[in-house]
């Protein structure tokens, strides 16, 4: 066994390769019989490990599926000199200086060249006292005080520099999975775990690294410890194969399908959108018929470069009707990311209220309107997942792109039976806003979800206020606090400012 883990987790481990016992490797040429090496499969994982295993012997290396006395050369991933040298220890092995200790990035280097390179400084794991120079050590992890991270988003600046992907990617599948079952306690348990490690300015390398930081349950440290140890997470890696998730992670993708629609699709028998749109008796809304024929289109990234276009449209559009209107984009985009899936707008007119009738003036070809069902006065909501009350427009846009000349060398023949496709079905989301109640709008509509929950949850417990996207209250003064700006509102809750590319909770 190469590793110490929690007896019970270590007893399952172990009955799990007995069951899964390796397949003899083929027998491949020797060309470098100096050479004996053993990869360690701690922090790797044992798909990877077999890969590069049966890579080096199909080069001519020497490569032993189980240390011994013959090995040469032991190379690991993401270990330190001490960790490897703990591990040796714990196979019994107590005089590690017979052997090369080497990063991966030696083996990488020999499969390169397809002959062995020589072992210099730069490859070795060395002991701290040995290191010529922080480059060739263990990373050091920044100065951070694990204690002093809040379990508020809202008082954390989480940018779009993820060093620690590969765990939030398992907690957002194991979120998407309880939300799939309805079960928001243990979702909410995982999205908000994958919010504090986006928020860590270092990788996490040991469990150490997460002593003290807030949201890390059971769950969610099994599933570290594992992909620390194994380099994936076996439960996110069942979830991604469990034929419920597939079909809920399908259905779900179709604009206009949520959960519950989900639901009674699969209990109908169906699994597959073929399926879908093969059963006859199934009554499709308005939406899921746009949904389905659109589905390429909107399923597929939204750029940038096009969100751009869209709101150079919409502006246009607008202030044919509305010279004086502001538009905004908010969500993913206005946060700095690169792509999203849809394009989200907040309108609002800072004159007299003729916005009211904004979105029925026939823009688009397809557009869900829902009316605005605010009433003044009204105390925000207690639940922090609602949605406001904005008048809103969910629609499809056709956005009419460059033709890109990829076919130049097809036959008439080819072009005559395809026609050429020169626009793009994009989701647009339209809200429109009363101008007094626009940094609240703006605040809740910029996002991320995560981001939106912390604050709302933080006004409510620490500071007794209700906040949503329409306005600020203080239960205790039982006053409506206004605020023209994003700042104001930050100031209202005691809070220091945080600018939008920093709220990638």
């Amino acid at each position: 066994m190469e590793r110490m883990r929690a007896p019970a987790v270590a007893s399952r481990k172990k009955s799990q390769r007995e069951m899964q016992s390796p397949k003899p490797p083929c027998s491949y040429e020797i060309k470098f019989n100096k050479f004996v090496i053993f990869i360690v499969q701690r922090k790797m994982g044992k798909t990877r490990r077999a890969f590069l295993m049966e890579l080096a012997r199909r080069k001519g290396f020497r490569v032993e599926s189980e240390l011994s006395d013959s090995v040469t050369h032991i190379v690991a991933e993401n270990n330190s000199y001490s960790e490897v040298s703990d591990w040796l220890r714990g196979q019994a092995v107590q005089e590690s200086s017979r052997f090369e200790l080497l990063d991966i990035s030696w083996f990488t280097a020999c499969m390169e060249a397809g002959r062995p390179v020589e072992t210099e400084m730069k490859y070795r794991l060395l002991e701290q006292d040995e290191c010529p120079s922080m480059n060739t050590c263990e990373p050091e992890v920044p100065s951070f005080t694990a204690s002093k991270v809040s379990q508020y988003s809202c008082q954390r600046k989480t940018t779009l520099n993820n060093f620690n992907k590969k765990f939030t990617d398992a907690f957002e599948i194991m979120a998407e999975n309880y939300e799939f079952k309805e079960n928001e306690i243990f979702s909410l348990e995982f999205l908000r775990a994958a919010s504090v490690m986006k928020f860590l300015p270092f990788p996490v390398v040991r469990m150490k690294d997460i002593q003290g930081l807030p949201c890390m349950g059971d769950q969610v440290r099994d599933i570290i410890e594992e992909i620390i140890e194994e380099g994936e997470s076996s439960r996110a890696k069942d979830v991604l194969n469990d034929d419920r998730y597939k079909s809920f992670k399908q259905f779900t993708s179709v604009f206009g399908v949520g959960v519950k629609t989900s639901e009674k699709w699969y209990r109908m028998g169906l699994r597959t959108l073929e399926e879908v749109k093969a059963e006859k008796t199934l009554k499709l809304s308005k939406m899921q018929k746009v949904g389905l024929l659109y589905y390429e289109d909107l399923v597929s990234c939204v750029s940038e470069a096009e969100a751009d276009a869209v709101g150079l449209v919409v502006k246009k559009a607008v202030h044919t009707f509305l010279p004086d209107a502001l538009v905004t984009l908010t969500g993913g985009f206005r946060r700095g990311k690169k792509i999203g899936h849809d394009i989200d707008f907040l309108i609002t007119n800072p004159g007299p209220r003729e916005d009211d009738d904004l979105l029925h003036k026939g823009l688009l070809l397809y557009c869900d309107i829902i009316e605005s069902t605010f009433v003044k006065e009204q105390r925000p909501s207690r639940n922090i997942d609602a949605m406001d009350n904005f008048q809103k427009c969910f629609a499809i846009l056709k956005l009419y792109q460059p033709r890109v000349d990829s076919k130049s060398q097809s036959t008439s023949e080819e072009l005559d039976m395809a026609e050429v496709k020169d626009w793009k079905a994009i989701r647009v989301d339209l809200v429109i806003s009363p101008f007094e109640q626009y940094a609240y709008a703006l605040l809740g509509w910029t996002g991320s979800k995560q981001f939106g929950r912390d604050l709302r949850r933080y006004a409510s417990h620490e500071k007794k206020m209700m906040l949503d996207n329409h306005a600020l209250y203080d239960r205790r003064k039982r006053i409506f606090l206004k605020a023209g700006s994003e700042e104001e509102i930050f100031a209202h809750l005691g809070l220091d400012y945080v600018e939008p590319w920093e709220r990638n909770a």
